[in-house]
């Protein structure tokens, strides 16, 4: 290493000591968390940022959702705290309009690393929390309009002071949410991942030095905007646009409206929403953190799927989403269901660039974060539950093979809850756990089916909340695909009779005579339907299974 920058070997050395410790950091909070939601699920990201705020490095696993937010985290504590900040500090927050999240289940944890006394960087983790308090069960009901209504509110606050506890800022949070053995459980998990961080970043600081370190940084953000920049010219300089409309806010506002204009020129690119509808009464609005989430990261599936997820990325793009709208709203809107307006972002960015980038597109996915919250009392142990659980649907046909089946897509990795967990955490049964048949678009390549869970419980009564968007519309086909087919909530009693419920149920209450049944959408396909009859027969006939009599005459009927 000489000079202000360092030799590709040692940067490389760097970056990957600096993922080694997100991905052991994202290992040890799953398996020190106490909810099925972390501990199965994965609904949880790490990273680590510098000393500004700038996210440096995410784990692998880690939910592109939560990209902005754990830096915005970061930054705020920088601005609020500056020189006040001591080793041993650890900063809780969730806040989306105050503390830079994207919800309220969604707690950031964020603990800094220093040299001696120089501030060096952050080790900081998100872990979405099946309860938080407010209105509803789960914290993801519809229907609630404003954030007061969704769950406690944490600002950015010390849980540990100079390496102490804060008992009362613990004891205050978890008076206010239900389950607090589960929360402190994941909180636990969340402190032990910030605690190795610092540990990890500790014992490369103490090997190659804090210029080491801070220089890769600046080289690692630097580098990564180079890359995407190049990517970005690649692309034929125009302006594309698209629109497309979630189904309703649970509170009566329907078709609600995302606009986007993409203006690309050279290495520059603006993602300009203006136009978009006005934030709405239900919490499907999103704060600025989850648009540039969205747009992030649907330019680097795009163009570089395998460039770092970090702040060069968020650098190299412009976003212009004006104040107040679903795609940056103000307080004190409600935002729990935000994640199904991100994805929308995403099928309004891919359709977008079809024309330009037909072979890298797909058609519309699920569309969705379908939610369902069962909660009640367990009749064995007489404790409360809550089994939450975000369902995944059909991934959107590609140009050379069809969607995948039964997957949570875009910008959420987390995975479909074993039934075998759900039966052995809850008083639950799972009746059902299938592929929805013929749910994905037709087309030369169909989209993925969508997921259907029949869950009934056992010796008691529980409440059903439930939260779906593509109910209504359905994910549409690209260049020539058919839509796929929407989701959809009912009741199912023992003599077979469905009582449908709305796309947005709350406080439903099921009796062991009832399940409630879950269908996912699936998603729509990717080119003509004909083409790929004509592909099966042309493969029929290659082997010998048709004649060419029979081949002339299926040209014959398919092109008249």
């Amino acid at each position: 290493m000489s000079g202000k920058t360092l030799d590709p070997i040692s940067l490389e050395i760097a970056w990957n000591g600096l993922k080694s410790i997100t991905d052991e950091c994202f290992l040890t909070l799953m398996r020190s968390a106490f909810s099925t939601n972390v501990k199965e699920r994965h609904d949880h990201s790490t990273a680590i940022a510098d000393a500004d705020g700038r996210l440096i490095v995410q784990a692998e696993q880690a939910l592109p959702i939560h990209l902005a937010s754990m830096g915005g985290l970061v930054r705020h504590i920088v601005e609020r705290y500056g020189d006040s900040i001591a080793p041993g500090d650890m900063f809780i927050a969730n806040d989306p309009h105050v503390a830079g999240g994207t919800h309220l289940p969604d707690i950031n944890t964020a603990m800094p690393v220093f040299k001696d006394d120089r501030l060096i960087g952050f080790i900081a983790n998100i872990v979405h929390h099946a309860d938080v308090g407010g209105a509803a069960v789960g914290s993801m009901s519809g229907g609630l309009d404003e954030i007061y209504k969704e769950g406690l509110r944490i600002p950015i606050v010390r849980l540990y002071r100079k390496g102490v506890l804060q008992d009362d800022i613990l004891r205050l949070l978890l008076l206010n949410m239900r389950l607090p053995d589960e929360r402190r459980g994941d909180l636990n998990a969340q402190i032990a991942a910030c605690k190795l961080g610092v540990a990890r970043l500790g014992d490369m600081l103490e090997r190659y030095g804090a210029d080491y370190l801070t220089l890769a940084f600046d080289e690692i953000v630097e580098r990564t905007q180079k890359r995407m920049r190049a990517a970005i010219t690649s692309l034929p300089d125009g302006v594309y646009a698209f629109e497309d409309v979630t189904d309703d806010d649970g509170l009566g506002t329907e078709d609600i409206r995302i606009k986007l204009e993409i203006r690309k020129q050279g290495d520059g690119i603006t993602f300009d929403f203006t136009g978009s509808d006005p934030q709405v009464p239900g919490n499907f609005n999103l704060t600025m953190n989850g648009t540039q989430s969205a747009v992030c990261y649907s330019l680097k599936a795009l163009l570089d799927p395998d460039v770092p997820n970090n702040h060069g990325v968020i650098e190299s793009v412009d976003i212009v989403a004006p104040e107040g709208t679903i795609v940056n709203c103000v307080a004190p809107a409600s935002v729990a269901l935000r994640l199904n307006t991100s994805q929308r972002l995403v099928d309004v960015i891919l359709g977008a660039f079809a024309e330009v980038l037909p072979e890298r597109v797909i058609g519309a996915a699920n569309g969705a974060n379908t939610s369902a919250v069962f909660a009640g009392i367990d009749p064995k142990s007489g404790q409360q539950y809550v089994y939450l659980e975000t369902l995944g649907g059909g991934m959107g046909g590609r140009m050379t093979k069809d969607g995948k089946d039964g997957v949570q897509v875009h910008i959420t990795n987390t995975s479909n809850l074993p039934v075998e967990a759900i039966e052995m955490e809850y008083p639950l049964r799972v009746e059902e756990y299938a592929l929805v048949e013929n749910s994905g678009g037709a087309g030369k390549h169909r989209g993925g089916l969508g997921i259907r869970r029949t869950i009934r419980p056992i010796g008691h009564e529980c409440e059903f909340n439930g939260v779906g968007e593509r109910f209504r519309h359905a994910p549409w086909g690209i260049l020539g695909g058919q839509p796929g087919t929407p989701g959809r909530f009912y009741l199912l009693d023992d003599q077979g009779r469905k009582q449908t419920l709305p796309p947005k149920a709350s406080g439903i209450r099921i009796t062991p005579e009832t399940a409630a049944v879950i269908e996912t959408p699936g998603a729509g396909g990717y080119g003509e339907p004909k083409e790929r009859v004509a592909q099966l027969v042309e493969e029929d006939r290659r082997s010998g299974k048709f004649s060419d009599e029979y081949m002339r005459d299926y040209y014959v009927t398919s092109n008249s």
